[in-house]
């Protein structure tokens, strides 16, 4: 399962977006909401099932719309210098270390300081906020290569392979492969057993560019001035209020709201039955949401998945006549996989033995059987043949 981290400083809203992104709608019964501890949690993607297309009928979506579970991890508050152990320090840095992708959340109505101190709305810069989070994590990946960095190219001089290496073996755990330590040698042409200071810094943060990227979005952005809102959309940043989706979530959860999760607005299904202050709160979320398209949390969680990671959704499929599987279930599956992915590659993603045992695959749509390279596309419906059961 893909995983992703939301990270920022304390008060900035986190917690409300990780609580926003978790409490699944009840609706959704395939992916039952599961907290794994206090701060792991499954959110979803949305795409359209491919059983529209098809003009046939499943159980595995809510009108029309899959909804496939991405994990989610809420670290806690980070402020400038944690690295040097202000705050709570490298302990939430560490938790980054599972992660696929970050969304750095940020207060972009300007209400709390650097540190997350309550100040007047409007009177921190967003922006700032921005540029730190990727300093502490690259601040923070240096200290790990500077702890290990003797040790590293005695290891390369000793044993005879490169320091790229070493590198790979002391940062696996990171996610961070020989290729892509190797990608950033190319483009920076950085000699590392002779590389300074600067350009050992700049090494380690072009390389959690790659393996651990980082994604800004700005939360509060229902209370945030339009001054605020205007600098944070001309950087490209997307506007969110977890608050907003929250309440919405609760509200469906109570009967009192028809809102699935990600649609650009909601419909009221008892007017009569809410209050002054509900019909009010629900008047400035519509109002909201008008203007950003949505809440803009599972937007958000969409964009990171679908663009930033470059993820398609594959069908597999054991009848490709009927679309589904030995039990007779219409499109029971749905994976997330990497763009330019191969149906072998989804043989191993379904079960180890299927894919050591890999034939051939059938796209189920055309009816035809394709190579075990073929490049998967988004929507494929795909039956895989193998030895193995």
């Amino acid at each position: 399962m893909i995983t992703l981290a939301l990270a920022g400083k304390p008060n900035c809203g986190k917690s409300t977006f990780f609580k926003a992104a978790t409490l699944a709608n009840v609706e959704i019964a395939n992916y039952p909401f599961t907290t794994i501890d206090a701060n792991h949690g499954v959110a979803y993607v949305r795409t359209p099932c491919a059983c529209r297309s098809l003009g046939i009928t499943c159980a595995a979506c809510v009108d029309g719309v899959r909804f496939i579970p991405v994990g989610l991890i809420d670290v806690a508050g980070l402020v400038p210098d944690a690295h040097k152990g202000r705050g709570l320090g490298n302990q939430f840095l560490d938790h980054l270390r599972e992660a696929d992708a970050i969304i750095h959340v940020v207060d972009a109505s300007g209400g709390t300081d650097s540190e997350g101190n309550p100040v007047g709305i409007g009177t921190h810069d967003p922006r700032e906020d921005i540029r730190f989070l990727p300093l502490e994590m690259t601040m923070w990946l240096y200290g790990i290569l500077q702890k290990h960095w003797s040790k590293l190219q005695r290891q390369a001089q000793t044993h005879a392979f490169s320091l790229d290496t070493a590198l790979a073996d002391l940062l696996a755990g990171l996610g961070i492969t020989r290729e892509i330590i190797h990608q950033v040698d190319m483009e920076m042409g950085t000699d590392l057993s002779r590389a300074s200071e600067e350009e050992l810094i700049r090494f380690c943060g072009r390389l959690l560019a790659l393996a651990k990227p980082l994604f800004p979005v700005g939360n509060k952005a229902d209370e945030a001035p339009a001054e605020r809102m205007g600098e944070l959309q001309a950087m490209g940043v997307p506007l969110a209020s977890a608050a907003g989706e929250l309440a919405l979530r609760n509200a469906t959860t109570h009967g009192i709201i028809r809102y699935v999760p990600g649609d650009p607005s909601f419909m009221v299904l008892k007017p009569e039955s809410l209050t002054g202050a509900q019909k009010t709160g629900l008047a400035r979320i519509q109002e909201m949401m008008g203007k950003f398209g949505g809440t803009g949390v599972p937007q958000m969680i969409n964009q990171v998945v679908f663009q930033g990671l470059d993820q398609i959704v594959v069908y597999p499929v054991e009848d490709e006549h009927k679309y589904s599987d030995k039990q007779g279930r219409v499109l029971p599956d749905a994976f997330l996989m990497k763009r330019g992915a191969t149906p072998k590659d989804l043989a191993f993603r379904v079960h180890t033995d299927i894919g050591q045992g890999f034939l051939y695959a059938v796209d189920a749509r055309k009816k035809m059987r394709i190579k075990e390279n073929h490049p998967l596309r988004d929507g494929d419906i795909i039956k895989i043949v193998s030895t193995r059961k």
